[in-house]
């Protein structure tokens, strides 16, 4: 029994390793929900703060166009979910079943996409072991001479498709949705400017851009939006996200060492590790039960 008479115990740090820690989340926030849950079950408080969105094209042309010939591809390259969803969405529109994708032979970026598209009853042939464009280039084998669509984001890098082409594959690459700027961070420079976050995290070189846009149209000047950002500690999921941040201006504390929602929570709660006590007390009943592994 505590000195208030309320039961309490000790929790310690590696229970509840980001107890009292608030963390800004920028991914979208359609795909943001494991990553507040999962900092949420380890004691942070999930700061909301959306730095774009995903929209339907405004043009499906040259999309329907390349479902129209899906049959004549012999690979087609997913590099995210929405790439898989926004493709599903228009080969229904089509009167197509997926059938017709799924006899294809598929290649998704990582576990996730991979996910979507057997959620689709599709076998995926390949994921690299590394989820980045880079990884698909070099690790993927038997696409010389060979026809493959990347359906994927309006702002997508090229990497992918000037590599396969360097390794002789035949390229389509069409937009299958567009990444537009978030409405919905208004509330970050306020809590970047009163140091009420601990850290900020970006899923993408689009989150990193869209945020230093939207903190600069709230009438700060870049150079005074790349300070305030670096109040906090900037964490990046993988190599390309981080590089864009350091190009960027912004200092970056720590990035994953796998492209995935349980290695970015991982990385935060290294990269907090022992930064304060041992110990914190708080009413047993708020702590819950069943805390994820990190």
């Amino acid at each position: 029994m505590s000195s208030d008479g309320t039961n309490a115990t000790r929790v310690t740090a590696t229970e509840l390793p980001l107890l009292g820690r608030r963390i800004v989340v920028t991914r979208p926030r359609e795909q943001a929900a494991s990553l507040v849950r999962r900092l949420r079950e380890l004691g942070a408080e999930p700061l909301e703060c959306p730095a774009i969105s995903v929209a339907p094209l405004q043009d499906f042309t040259e999309l329907d166009a390349a479902i129209s010939r899906l049959e004549s591809y012999d690979w087609v390259v997913f590099t995210s979910v929405n790439g898989v969803r926004a493709f599903a969405d228009r080969l229904s529109a089509a009167g197509k079943d997926a059938a017709v994708l799924c006899a294809r032979k598929i290649a998704a970026i990582g576990p996730a996409t991979q996910a979507e598209l057997l959620s689709l009853g599709c076998t995926v042939a390949f994921v690299p072991d590394t989820y980045v464009a880079e990884a698909i280039v070099e690790q993927i084998e038997g696409i010389e001479g060979c026809r493959m669509l990347l359906p994927r984001a309006d702002i997508a890098r090229q990497a992918l498709a000037t590599g396969l082409r360097g390794r002789g594959a035949q390229i389509d690459e069409v937009a299958a949705y567009r990444t537009v700027h978030s409405d919905a961070m208004s509330s970050l420079p306020a809590l970047l400017s009163t140091d009420s976050a601990d850290a900020v995290t970006f899923t993408s070189s689009s989150t990193v851009r869209y945020t230093i846009e939207s903190i600069v149209e709230s009438g700060l000047e870049r150079g005074d939006a790349i300070k305030m950002l670096n109040r906090v500690a900037v964490v990046c999921i993988g190599p390309i996200t981080a590089s864009t941040a350091t190009e960027c201006g912004l200092n970056v504390a720590a990035v994953t060492d796998e492209y995935t929602t349980d290695g970015l929570v991982k990385a935060v709660v290294a990269l907090f590790a022992g930064a304060d006590g041992e110990t914190t007390t708080r009413d047993t009943a708020a702590i819950g039960k069943g805390i994820a592994d990190v």
